[in-house]
């Protein structure tokens, strides 16, 4: 009796997560993220930064903790004060990819999946072999019916194998609505079937905001996916003031996600949520444009995590690397789920 009560007294308590939100901002460099405005961009090459006596204005200042809150104030606030972030390799936290090859689809597969596939080495890949967590998820008895992603870029329907995932998709511009049933719907459908296109793969944040944030509250999902494409795109085309501000946008998204989350019963003190990235990009140079396997540095990334079984231990800095390899089986792990497929989770988001 002596000893049961002592197994019981070490055992640990048990998770407090019922619902999980795995958020991505593409290509958003941590360099960003953790500093704010890049001084040798945002002082250099005016082609990069539009209006610059408006960019400046909006994101320069005299400390690098006022301009990465300048950027993403949510995310510093609210989510780093009150979870975690790893990644800032300047205090010795690294956040990194494995697959080596440093681009979208093979760092949404390691992400997704738990492991790199030397198969995939292509955006254009084709419907993806592995089973994703969330297709894991959607199949079992617990989370049936409970599953969606949404994204700006339709690679995702590949992503998650469409044909075979099983939960609701929402990807890239078709429009959100098969049968509308209210003025908004159609008007978003219109939106998205009448907007003239920056990029013929990757749909506007802001519109798929709007049709993400009206499944979330008709629906209730308890897993959730949410791609958001803009960070990227603006990056590639060497608009450095529209990644700084595209940015700034995710992280309003970021807190009207949060705040309505914190405002529904299902999801109040229940809800985790992580943020981070798919790759990073180059630090020098016009190499901020790009990444790949041969871009220096791409394989840097950052992870961000905020919910009940996540200590509030801020930025973290000196402590072992993380990797993208490790989202999946955590996403699985605090939803008490067991995934054999991937890497282990990150202990540190998942408190045990």
């Amino acid at each position: 009796m002596v000893l049961f009560g002592i197994i019981a007294a070490c055992s640990p308590p048990p998770l407090r997560t019922r619902n999980v939100v795995l958020v991505v901002t593409d290509g958003l460099r941590w360099q960003d993220v953790f500093s704010g405005a890049d001084s040798s961009i945002l002082f250099g090459d005016s082609r990069y930064l539009g209006d610059t006596t408006a960019i400046r204005r909006d994101f320069w200042r005299p400390t690098v903790d006022e301009r990465r809150r300048a950027m993403m104030p949510f995310l510093w606030n609210t989510i780093a004060k009150n979870g975690q972030i790893f990644g800032n390799a300047a205090a010795g936290s690294r956040a990194q990819v494995t697959n080596g090859l440093k681009f979208s689809y093979p760092g949404y597969n390691e992400m997704l999946f738990g492991a790199p596939d030397p198969r995939i080495r292509s955006n254009d890949f084709g419907p993806n072999p592995n089973v994703t967590v969330f297709e894991r998820l959607a199949k079992s008895r617990t989370f049936a019916g409970r599953v969606a992603a949404f994204a700006t870029w339709d690679a995702f329907n590949d992503i998650f194998n469409r044909q075979r995932a099983g939960f609701v998709i929402r990807a890239g511009w078709t429009p959100p609505y098969a049968t509308p049933v209210s003025r908004s719907d159609s008007l978003l459908d219109r939106l998205y079937a009448t907007t003239s296109r920056m990029w013929g793969d990757d749909a506007y944040d802001s519109f798929m905001q709007a049709s993400l944030m009206d499944y979330l509250r008709t629906h209730r999902p308890r897993v959730l996916f949410v791609g958001y494409g803009e960070t990227d795109e603006w990056a590639h085309a060497g608009r450095y003031d529209r990644v700084l501000r595209s940015a700034h946008a995710v992280d309003s998204y970021l807190r009207e996600l949060w705040t309505t989350l914190q405002s529904m019963p299902e999801y109040r003190g229940t809800t985790t949520m992580i943020v981070t990235t798919d790759h990073g990009r180059g630090s020098t140079g016009t190499e901020w444009q790009d990444h790949g396997e041969h871009v220096d540095g791409a394989e840097n990334v950052w992870i961000a995590a905020i919910g009940p079984d996540t200590p509030a231990k801020g930025e973290r800095s000196n402590v072992d690397r993380v990797t993208q390899s490790q989202i999946a089986g955590t996403v699985a792990a605090l939803l008490g789920q067991s995934y054999a497929a991937g890497a282990s989770p990150i202990s540190e988001i998942v408190r045990r």
